[in-house]
């Protein structure tokens, strides 16, 4: 064992020099470039601004957090007039949350997985200390009432799975979206475990690069049609783009799985999904690309036109070129049409959740906004995310700026420590919001003290 270890090592380790080597050489390239290149302001979709470095103006840095776990008695901070509770605590990384209507609580808990020569890689990049690497749960667990802040009723509502993340229900039809297949299965109102059969409905690509192996999935007003987001394979398009097929893009299909087609390109990492009160546009949140300096590319959150391409993996914010693309490979007649997306929430951050706020809870200012929850950074010299921000709308569209809702998850910004990291975020039917902290392995709840 000790022998096949060693081998391993030896060969991560030449597999990172030639990397590095690599990455050295694209870098010192560009410096030259890069120091005579003044950023750029632009105007987003949505009229706001966004200042772009140049490529390489800062060197990338991984810096991955180390996760400490919440001292007691200490947990998350958001705006005065809310309090925050520990909903569920003690289950390993949730991941992401769905709200049935009759308000039965789910989460998915799962987790990026690392074997092998990678599970070194892991350990020596420090990766491993910054969240869950080992087996994945693979469960989905249920939870029914509230008293004093937590749920009565826990259970494990369906096993089986292979990292699952997005759920939905469609009348009697309960889905999926594992990181290789959409799965779904019969439900019926009120059962707290489903032990019947489920059918593969729609195959898409397995896991990808880093932690692109989440699924997420939902469907539109009519309930006429399934939405699948599939991350991208490489950061940067790497492996070659006919490696990427159904790759960075969000799927459309039929509920029986039928009829798959590209809703959306370009989008390198979309995550959560929804649709903007009151219209019938969809949002989502994407993380951008990673190895071009501190402060490029800044994830974002944007409308999603149908056919609509969003630049990865020749472009970014429009047509700004990712110079590590080669010229003989680089898609001009794509990059043309790139759309800008409407809302920055800082580079590297991994916005991950999602969820519009309809429910009446909470103060006036939060009606029909949305939180998006930002797992936090590894490619940047200082920590950005793990936070959840508010965005918000009126009329349908962006109003504001991000603004922060709840923060407290970093805890010494010079040793990279945290005590937990926020990732999918839901309403309860109560009003009160829901925020799985996957590396906190805890499930914080929010609610108004005063509106």
């Amino acid at each position: 064992m000790q022998s096949i270890l060693l081998i391993a090592c030896t060969a991560v380790t030449l597999t990172v020099c030639s990397c590095q080597s690599s990455q050295n050489k694209t870098q010192a390239a560009a410096d030259s470039a890069a120091a005579s290149q003044p950023p750029q302001r632009i105007s987003t979709g949505e009229g706001d601004t966004v200042t772009l470095p140049p490529p390489f103006q800062s060197k990338s840095v991984k810096n991955f957090s180390h996760v400490i776990s919440w001292p007691q008695g200490q947990m998350p901070v958001a705006p005065p007039g809310f309090t925050v509770n520990r909903y569920v605590v003690n289950i390993k990384s949730p991941r992401w949350l769905y709200v049935l209507p009759n308000g039965d609580v789910l989460a998915a808990l799962a987790n990026t997985e690392s074997k092998g020569i990678k599970a070194v890689k892991d350990i020596t990049s420090g990766k491993i200390k910054s969240e869950h690497t080992d087996q994945s749960a693979n469960v989905i667990l249920l939870f029914r009432g509230l008293k004093n802040g937590v749920p009565e009723v826990r259970d494990t509502f369906l096993t089986g799975l292979n990292q699952p993340f997005g759920m939905l229900l469609i009348g009697n039809n309960f889905y999926v979206a594992n990181t290789d297949a959409v799965w779904r299965y019969p439900y019926t109102s009120g059962q707290t475990k489903i032990t019947a059969k489920g059918q593969k409905i729609m195959d898409v690509p397995p896991a990808g690069y880093n932690n692109h192996w989440t699924r997420n999935i939902i469907t539109n007003a009519d309930q006429s049609k399934l939405f699948v987001t599939v991350g991208s394979g490489s950061n940067a398009g790497e492996h070659g783009v006919d490696k990427e097929v159904h790759r960075a893009n969000i799927l459309q299909a039929n509920p029986d799985g039928s009829d798959v087609k590209v809703y959306a390109s370009g989008l390198r990492n979309p995550n959560g999904m929804a649709w903007a009160p009151g219209t019938n546009t969809l949002w989502t949140v994407v993380n951008e690309r990673d190895e071009l300096g501190d402060d490029l590319v800044p994830d974002y959150f944007t409308s999603v036109k149908e056919g609509g391409f969003y630049g990865w993996p020749f472009s970014y914010y429009g047509q700004h070129i990712d110079p590590r693309i080669p010229a003989k490979e680089q898609r001009p007649d794509l990059v043309k049409t790139a759309l800008v997306p409407d809302v920055p929430l800082g580079s590297h951050t991994a916005s991950l959740g999602l969820v519009f706020y309809t429910a009446k809870a909470f103060p006036d200012k939060y009606q029909g906004g949305a939180f998006i929850g930002q797992h936090g950074s590894w490619n940047r010299s200082q920590l950005a995310g793990y936070r959840v921000v508010y965005v918000p709308f009126k009329n349908g569209k962006p109003s504001g700026r991000p603004e922060d809702f709840l923060t407290g998850f970093i805890g010494d910004t010079a040793k990279s420590e945290v005590y937990g990291r926020p990732v999918g975020v839901a309403v309860m039917n109560d009003g009160s919001m829901l925020v799985a902290d996957d590396a906190g392995d805890v499930i914080w709840r929010v609610s108004a003290s005063s509106k």
